[in-house]
């Protein structure tokens, strides 16, 4: 659990620097060159409070972004935990016959030695 903790803080600094450095200005020179980093407004009453949009809109990209990193790793290994059941379930239970299938492989059997 420990070692999950660490390599997803690491992870997200990873995705945090690939969003504010590559993702957010490539968006922003596309949007007519405005830096996301500064983008918001100030509110025209009290004391001017200043809500940034720009740093909300890149932790929702980086929320994504992770939270699909972390979807594609927990479904690649829950398909791989199927497959290595799928095969140990082939390993361990060779073909189980029906009773009356059993039943009759034997009538044959003694059929065939009696006309022998």
């Amino acid at each position: 659990m420990a070692v999950g903790v660490v390599v997803g803080s690491a992870f997200t600094a990873i995705v945090n620097a690939l969003v504010d450095n590559i993702l957010m200005p490539l968006v922003g020179a596309v949007i007519a060159g405005i830096n996301f980093q500064d983008l918001g407004f100030h509110i025209p009453w009290g004391n001017h409070p200043y809500i940034n949009i720009g740093a909300f809109l890149s932790a929702v990209i980086t929320f994504l972004i992770t939270a699909f990193c972390v979807f594609l790793i927990v479904k690649a290994f829950n398909t791989m935990r199927n497959f290595r059941k799928k095969e140990e379930e082939k390993k361990e239970e060779p073909a189980k016959v029906a009773p009356d299938i059993a039943l009759l492989t034997e009538i044959r059997d003694l059929l065939k030695q009696q006309q022998k």
